[in-house]
């Protein structure tokens, strides 16, 4: 009946009732059409989202249509592809397909539809479950546009991603990394430069995203190598070819910064991955400069930087061990700047408690290179320097000795190579001596690096150690090759001794005591009696700068070549001396007085060498301000002054002409640092006569390049010396006349009795342990005189000398006994010695435990010495 809907078979309710929201149900096929209706029947309705055509038309003719309709929908809905009519239908697509199809225009230079993509976005939001098909079909669109080379279409894909990425939540976002990691190896495959380019940047910003889900089964593996390759990029348009780099770069530098705070993510620290990124990163920085902010360069400092510094303890290892074989392989340590730049930024960027690990693997690598050319171990030495100098506290680490245990061994074996020619066993590999000493001069200031970073303490500990590094002979003989012999131990025992001229200048202590102690004093002043000058010049240069603690060395040097020196611009202390230094004194001041007097009589000694020795005088004068110093010090410069115009001496006339020298220059600097002004008028009138007639006995004439010497033998005139009388005059009645007296006794050092110069006499003799307790009593005939047991008694029994000559002659004939006579006579006489002394100690035994005499004048029966007794044997039940 017209104005009523015709039958036709209904889709089912609960297929209607199970769309997805925002999916209509399809549209009718051609050729079927519905009337137009004013309104529907009573308690009928049309499912969500259907309208009805205006159009009716009849369906008789239509009987398998509903039915095909159907399972056209139901094939669409299950991803199938129909097989029906409804199959080219975009109608019929799933919503998600159609919000990604409406993000692409028509043409592709208008760029994302930001409206349709505001809907994509807000649908993904809403609907998080769906993000896995969306990310797969945005994938797939990438892939068709990139094969049919629609780049245009594939920059609009890739956007979409992004934002997609960036809106999402982080539960969410690993249903699209997948699909988006595999859209980004398609790019980063292509052949076109400008497609690595957007997929590295895309990469970079998902790099930057948190997220808080853990993923399992994620691999940047091919991200390592394809950034890494680009980062070797070479193409013809430098451009481009600066522009790929850097895009390598920036995708290193994301995907640390991705995986190296997941603990879950691929380990970035193994070694793979570290021999693929470092070297990378190195090319770039070795072959471009810092021209912009863009450069590789600079993008290359930055990302290297940000790796080191993500560093832990336990891959700094695999961190510079690629940089230690790039710098192998490309031959980079004889340039040494690259070399060097490199370690800088590894020791800015470490944590500063791990840089003792980079010297550790640079002390391991100098010695897996020992066998390779100089200039190769003196570029890691160099860097070894340079890094020890940046990290001022901490770079040694807990093994302090054995880094310069490693660096003392590379100087023996260069002093070795050296002497043969030849840095390697087969003889083949040549070495010049130029270049080994190129290597030794930086072994010796890498040491001073190291010594500069560490403790005070720490610094007495290594200068002991490499004392008992150097080769003394007759003693260490087996130190260095056993092919160096004299000559290699005379070489070794320099390179030794710079090293601890370089640890003795940061040494910076206020007790002389732990600077100097008898360990480290005793074998350092043996070296000054070597017939070396070169030993000698730098023994003097040690203690100096050992003892001056003001740093005043410098200043005091000029004091040496000229007797015009102004005092005020010397550091001075105020106060006395302290107790350590007045025990230093005691203990060592004459042992050093003995040393300086005996370096003078060195015929070998040149113009350094005096200098050495008025500066170390001046250095000891000023430190240790005390009256009793100075008047030793005049003593000792007396002494040298007879030195000077003694004719037993085999000095030549410069040697004689430098003592002189000293002598004016030490006495007009102490003139001026307290004693009384007679002094200084002496001492003035004395230099202003050799001025006017004997100035080859000043500094100033004699230290030049070109001094003036008298012909024939030096003749000193008695106006031209250092009066002993004027000077004792001058003290008089100064707070130095107490020590005045000690002028009677001339300075003479003794060669094996110098300890006993230093002890003075003590206040009153030992008493004598025999009391009379009663005088009456004391009848001579009864009681012989008791020998009294004092403190000369004591040293008579061990010592039995007379005068210094007859001393003197004594010790001749005994060095030439040793040195000749046989051993059987040797044994003897000490036999000899030995019983005499015995003999003698016994003898003040009895003394000692002698009784008193009693009150009745009988003297009691002697009893038995406690030591005399003879006691049972100890029986133990």
């Amino acid at each position: 009946m017209p104005g009523t809907l015709p039958r036709f078979p209904s889709m089912p309710s609960s297929f209607l009732s199970s769309l997805p929201q925002g999916i209509n149900p399809p549209s009718l096929p051609r050729g079927i059409s519905l009337p137009s209706l004013p309104s529907l029947p009573r308690g009928m309705s049309l499912p969500r989202g259907m309208s009805l055509p205006r159009a009716a038309v009849a369906m008789s003719t239509v009987t398998e249509a509903p039915r095909r309709l159907l399972q056209d929908c139901c094939s669409v809905l299950d991803h199938q592809t129909p097989g029906g009519l409804c199959g080219c239908c975009w109608a019929l697509r799933p919503r998600y397909k159609r919000l990604v199809d409406n993000i692409f225009p028509e043409d592709p230079e208008d760029g994302l539809v930001k409206a349709n993509m505001e809907k994509l976005t807000f649908f993904a939001l809403s609907a998080p479950e769906k993000l896995d098909r969306i990310a797969a079909y945005l994938s797939e669109r990438l892939t068709r546009e990139l094969n049919r080379h629609r780049y245009g279409y594939v920059c609009i894909a890739m956007e979409a991603m992004e934002q997609l990425l960036l809106a999402c939540h982080c539960q969410s976002i690993n249903l699209l990394v997948e699909s988006f990691l595999s859209t980004l190896r398609l790019l980063l495959e292509a052949e076109k430069p400008h497609l690595h380019i957007l997929a590295t940047n895309s990469f970079v910003k998902f790099a930057n995203i948190e997220e808080d889900t853990p993923s399992y089964h994620r691999s940047y593996d091919f991200f390592v190598s394809r950034f890494s390759e680009m980062c070797h990029t070479e193409h013809e348009d430098t451009d481009i070819q600066n522009k790929i780099r850097v895009a390598g770069i920036r995708g290193l530098q994301g995907v640390v910064r991705k995986t190296v705070d997941d603990e879950l993510q691929v380990n970035i620290w193994e070694p793979r991955h570290m021999e693929q990124i470092v070297p990378a990163l190195l090319v770039n920085l070795q072959q471009h400069t810092h021209t912009n902010s863009e450069s590789p360069a600079e993008q290359t400092e930055v990302c290297f930087r940000e790796l080191l510094g993500r560093a832990a303890y336990g891959h700094i290892t695999n961190a510079v061990r690629p940089v230690l074989m790039h710098l192998d392989s490309h031959s980079l340590w004889e340039g040494r700047s690259f070399a060097v730049q490199c370690f800088q930024i590894i020791m800015y960027s470490i944590q500063p408690q791990h840089s003792h690990l980079v010297i550790q693997q640079l002390l391991g690598h100098l010695d897996a290179n020992s066998r390779t050319p100089a200039s190769v171990r003196a570029g890691i030495v160099e860097v070894l320097s340079e890094a020890a100098a940046i990290e001022a506290t901490g770079s040694v680490g807990p093994t302090v000795l054995e880094v310069f245990n490693t660096l003392l061994r590379q100087l023996r074996q260069s002093v070795d190579y050296q002497l043969t020619g030849y840095y390697d066993d087969d003889g083949k590999q040549e070495t010049t001596s130029s270049e080994e000493k190129t290597l030794q001069d930086a072994v010796i200031k890498t040491i001073g690096s190291f010594a500069n970073t560490l403790p005070v303490y720490q610094r007495s500990e290594v200068m002991l150690f490499i004392m008992g590094r150097i080769p003394v002979p007759g003693m260490y003989p087996a130190l260095g090759s056993p092919n160096a012999g004299f000559e290699g131990s005379r070489m070794i025992q320099v390179m030794l001794l710079k090293s601890l001229l370089q640890v003795s200048e940061c040494y910076d202590s206020s007790n002389l005591l732990t600077a100097l102690p008898s360990s480290f004093l005793e074998p350092l002043l043996s070296f000054t009696l070597m017939e070396d000058p070169e030993i000698r010049l730098l023994v003097l240069s040690i203690l100096t700068s050992l003892i001056d603690r003001r740093h005043n060395a410098p200043r005091l040097s000029a004091a040496a070549a000229s007797v015009t020196f102004d005092v005020s611009v010397l550091q001075r202390k105020e106060d006395r001396c302290s107790r350590q230094d007045n025990l230093f004194i005691r203990k060592h001041a004459q042992r050093l007085y003995r040393h300086i007097y005996l370096t003078c009589k060195e015929e070998s000694s040149g113009r350094s060498h005096y200098q050495a020795l008025c500066a170390l005088l001046a250095v000891v004068c000023v430190e240790l301000t005390n009256e009793e110093v100075t008047v030793d010090l005049i003593r000792l410069v007396l002494a040298l002054q007879e030195l000077a115009l003694s004719n037993q001496e085999c000095l030549s006339v410069f040697n004689r002409c430098g003592v002189h020298a000293v002598c004016a220059a030490f006495l007009l600097l102490l003139s001026q640092l307290g004693p009384p002004p007679p002094l200084h008028q002496h001492v003035t009138q004395v230099i202003e006569s050799r001025q006017s007639s004997a100035p080859h006995l000043l500094p100033q004439d004699l230290f030049c390049d070109k001094p003036r010497l008298p012909e024939g033998q030096l003749k000193v005139d008695e106006d031209f010396l250092f009066a002993q009388s004027k000077i004792c005059e001058a003290l008089t009645g100064s707070s130095y006349s107490a020590h005045a007296e000690r002028f009677n006794t001339p300075y003479t050092p003794q060669i094996t009795d110098e300890d006993r110069l230093s002890k003075r006499k003590s206040i009153g003799d030992v008493i004598s342990l025999q009391i009379d307790m009663d005088p009456e009593y004391c009848d001579t005939e009864q009681k012989p005189q008791t020998e009294q047991i004092t403190f000369e008694t004591l040293k008579n029994a061990i010592e039995d000398r007379g005068s210094v000559a007859e001393d003197e002659r004594r010790r001749m004939q005994v060095v030439e006994k040793f040195q000749t006579a046989p051993f059987e006579e040797i044994a003897a006489h000490c036999g000899a010695r030995t019983s005499l002394l015995q003999s003698k100690l016994d003898h003040i035994f009895d003394l000692i435990i002698r009784p008193p005499p009693s009150p009745s004048g009988h003297s009691p029966p002697r009893s038995t010495p406690l030591y005399e007794m003879k006691f049972p044997d100890l029986c133990v039940y």
